[in-house]
Order: structure tokens, then C-alpha cells, then sequence
């Protein structure tokens, strides 16, 4: 679980939740959550699955040689990327979380303008990178609205993969009025007015210490849009044919590691995150070295949950939750990357593992919701590791007491409508968020062609 209802948290907002009270007063969404909603018919279902989302990323050689480049070439290669090649100038950054001023020399990519194919409410930007001590980056989104205005630079991250030269951190306070940024989400302040972001471009910055031959390597940076729309139930998808499907995924608890490291916000429930993409990370056979880990307590178990924490510590947020950081601590592992992205349906995961991708879900819920859970949850992070022969949901849920008990299987029709709606009732009986199919993706850096399929099917690439 996360720190999820904190008020400047991405769509858990104080906004939305007035737009849904105001829709309840209206009779526009049901007062009360008593029944479910009746199954919708395929024609509706079919309409629902049309996928409301659009991920783009800058991937190639070729995509880094398009946009606006300032001091920073494109390097070919198995991986290709962008790197500092002459800095385009020197600046200095206050840490607003040390307070230490340095100076930093820097060089600029701006990607191509992406026009949506799908006019957004929200965007999320991901990236990969490798960061060497000494070297940092930073990700910015400019975006066009539907009338043709701009918004502001928006910073969407201030990223090293280390804590000794800056502090990783979201920035708070973002906002021209018609649009916020809530730690790692770009947000419509007031989606039912029928404004929409319809393009957007991407900025990275490229830090290095003055002097040094340093530089960061990117190898991927994009940005997921989406328009989900306000729901408190989902069409049930019908479970694929074919025997269960089941992806060895190691199983670590979060739980274990409660009153660990209050510096990084003190394991427990804090640490969904961060253990469900240690768990995914070694599911693709990445591991930490013992000098990597040499800083974690040797009393405490699972030390590489540990190490996961503090590489996905938000300084800003104080937490280990912001979904990019996530994402972009899986790429610190050598041919691994992480995006984020919605998906639309649990046919969506059926693809993923049928191609050995396990998933990381992102979703709220009472007790009463999720047969199994035993826990309601503000947020919660959870791997989806297989599905059994009925279509249920195999998931290693870190919210467990031990390592042991990670494995659960949760019915079908409450693990996919807790993870695709978007709003909900809280245990107060109020309106609250849900995440609309918040997914964070790790796969290969050079998918198989069967990995790369399934990964198209549901938008990636």
C-alpha cells in the first residue's frame, strides 16, 4: 500500500472528488454502492475495450536523431541512445531537499510534437537511463490543449538512479489553472468541461559535475495519455481459452520489512512498490551484488526490497510510490526496461503472460471488495503473475505476512472492476479514485518476438 490519499497525489484529488460528489448529488453516478451494475451487452463491452490510451515512446536511433538537439547526440548500437556529446551551457541547482546549491553543466533533447490519438484528461511520462555518479536528468512535458493553447513546462521528474548528487524528487505547485501536475501525473483540472490535452513534446535534460567526460545514457523516454472515463463498474472481459498459465515470479513481502528505514518512509505498507518491482526485476533474472547491498542493515531480511526502496524514493512525494521512478529503477538493471501505461482489460494481462510478461497492477478497494484480501487499501501496488484455468487472477501480493504468503488468487470479476474503474467508495462512504488500469510493464531490452507481440497488442512499443 501507498501513501496514496496524500493531498497532492495525481487523480486521488481534492477535485475529482468534488466532480464525483457533485455527479452523486445530481443522480448522474449512483449514491451508494450496494449492487453492482448489471453486465453490459457485447456492444457495449466491445465499445469499452476500444483502448482509451495512447503510449509513445522515443526508442531508435532514429527517434533520437528527430526533435531538437543542444549539446547531446544520438549513440546507435543494440540500445540505442542519447548522450552528452558538448554541453550546451552550465547552470546551478539548489537541492530543495538539502539545501546544498551546485553547478552542473547540461545539454537538451526535445522530442517531435505527439498528437494523441486519443485527446487526454491525463499523461503520465516513463523513461529509462543509466546515470552515473556524478550525472542526473530531468523529463519535462509541454502539451497542447484541444483549443489550441499551450500549457506551461511542466517538470515531470528530477531523476538519478543514486542519492549522492541530487536528491531524486516529483515537483509540487505545477499548475496554469486549466491543468496541475500531481507528483508523476499531468492532469485536466476540470475534465467535464471538455478540454483535452491533444499533443504533447517531451524535454530531457542532461546533467554532469563541470569539467567531467561524464554523461547519462537514455534509452527510452515517452509518455502514456488517456481518457478514462468516470466509472464505478467495468464490463466483466471473458476469461481466454487454454489450460492456466502460471510465470515463476520470486515472492517477497513488504510487511516484513515494517519500521525499516523511516528515511524512506519506514517499509510496511509503504513499500508495495518498490517489492513488487524487485519482485519482477528478478523475475527476469536481474540480481543486486553484495557490495550493492552492503549498506542495508545484515539483521534484515530480503535486503534487496530494501535497496528498492531507496532507489524509488521520491523526496517530494516521501515515498516509494511515484510510478516513473519505478519504472526507471527497473532500467537501472542491465537489459531491462520499465514503462508505464493503462490497459484496458484482464484479457490485456491474459496476453502479457501468455508471452511470460508478469504485470504490476495499481488499484484502491474496502475489504469487502476483493474476496481473499483480507485489507482495503487508499493504494496498492500487486504483481499479476498467472491466471488460474476459470480466468481468476494469480497475483503475488506484497500486503502479506510473510514471503510465504505472497501468493494469492483473487476472483476474476472483483480484481478487474477494483483495478479499472475509476471511482470508488472509501470505507467513510465518500467518493474517492480509483487508477483506471495503472500498469507498470518490465520486459527485456530486446523483447522475443512472442514478448514483442503481446507488448504491441496492448499498445507498447
Amino acid at each position: 500500500m501507498s501513501r496514496a490519499e496524500q493531498p497532492s497525489r495525481r487523480t486521488v484529488l481534492a477535485a475529482a472528488a468534488a466532480v464525483a460528489a457533485a455527479a452523486v448529488a445530481q443522480g448522474v453516478i449512483p449514491a451508494a454502492p450496494a449492487a453492482a451494475a448489471p453486465e453490459t451487452d457485447s456492444e457495449d463491452l466491445a465499445r469499452t475495450l476500444t483502448r482509451p490510451v495512447d503510449y509513445h515512446a522515443w526508442t531508435t536511433h532514429g527517434d533520437w536523431r528527430s526533435g531538437s538537439a543542444k549539446g547531446v547526440r544520438a549513440v546507435a548500437g543494440r540500445r540505442p541512445g542519447v548522450v552528452i556529446a558538448t554541453a550546451a551551457g552550465t547552470t546551478s541547482y539548489t537541492d530543495p531537499h538539502t539545501g546544498t546549491t551546485a553547478s552542473w553543466e547540461y545539454a537538451t533533447w526535445t522530442g517531435p510534437v505527439h498528437r494523441l490519438a486519443v485527446p487526454a484528461t491525463e499523461a503520465i511520462a516513463s523513461w529509462n537511463a543509466d546515470t552515473p555518479a556524478g550525472t542526473w536528468i530531468q523529463v519535462e512535458l509541454q502539451g497542447t490543449y484541444s483549443d489550441g493553447t499551450r500549457t506551461p513546462w511542466y517538470v515531470m521528474g528530477r531523476w538519478a538512479a543514486g542519492d549522492e548528487d541530487i536528491k531524486r524528487t516529483s515537483v509540487d505547485g505545477q499548475s496554469d489553472g486549466r491543468s496541475s501536475v500531481w507528483t508523476d501525473t499531468f492532469a485536466i483540472d476540470d475534465a467535464t468541461g471538455g478540454l483535452r490535452l491533444a499533443a504533447y513534446q517531451l524535454r530531457l535534460t542532461l546533467y554532469r559535475k563541470p569539467g567531467t567526460k561524464l554523461t547519462p545514457t537514455v534509452w527510452r523516454l515517452g509518455a502514456m495519455g488517456s481518457d478514462i472515463p468516470d466509472r464505478f463498474t467495468v464490463p466483466a472481459s471473458t476469461p481466454g481459452p487454454g489450460p492456466a498459465q502460471e510465470l515463476t515470479v520470486p515472492r517477497y513481502s513488504q510487511e516484513i520489512h515494517k519500521g525499516q528505514y523511516p528515511q524512506y518512509d519506514n517499509g510496511g505498507e509503504a513499500w508495495c512498490s518498490p517489492t513488487s518491482s524487485q519482485m519482477i526485476i528478478e523475475y527476469w533474472g536481474a540480481r543486486l551484488t553484495p557490495a550493492q547491498l552492503a549498506w542495508v542493515d545484515p539483521s534484515y531480511a530480503d535486503p534487496q526490497v530494501c535497496h528498492a526502496a531507496r532507489s524509488t524514493y521520491d523526496y517530494q512525494y516521501e515515498g516509494c510510490g511515484n510510478w516513473p521512478f519505478n519504472a526507471a529503477y527497473a532500467s537501472t538493471y542491465q537489459d531491462l526496461q520499465g514503462v508505464i501505461t493503462r490497459l484496458g482489460s484482464l484479457t490485456d494481462l491474459e496476453k502479457l503472460i501468455a508471452a511470460g510478461i508478469p504485470a504490476i497492477t495499481s488499484q484502491s478497494f474496502l475489504e469487502s471488495e476483493l474476496t481473499g484480501a483480507g485489507y482495503g487499501t487508499s493504494g496498492h501496488l500487486m504483481t499479476v503473475i498467472g491466471f488460474t484455468a476459470d480466468g481468476d487472477v494469480i497475483a503475488n501480493d506484497p500486503c502479506s505476512v510473510d514471503d510465504n504468503a505472497v501468493r494469492r488468487v483473487y476472483p476474476r470479476r472483483e480484481f478487474e472492476n477494483i483495478w479499472l474503474r475509476t471511482k470508488r467508495y472509501n470505507a467513510s462512504g465518500n467518493v474517492a479514485s480509483g487508477t483506471g488500469g495503472v500498469c507498470y510493464l518490465y520486459f527485456p531490452a530486446c523483447p522475443s518476438p512472442s514478448q514483442a507481440k503481446a507488448l504491441a497488442a496492448v499498445g507498447v512499443r
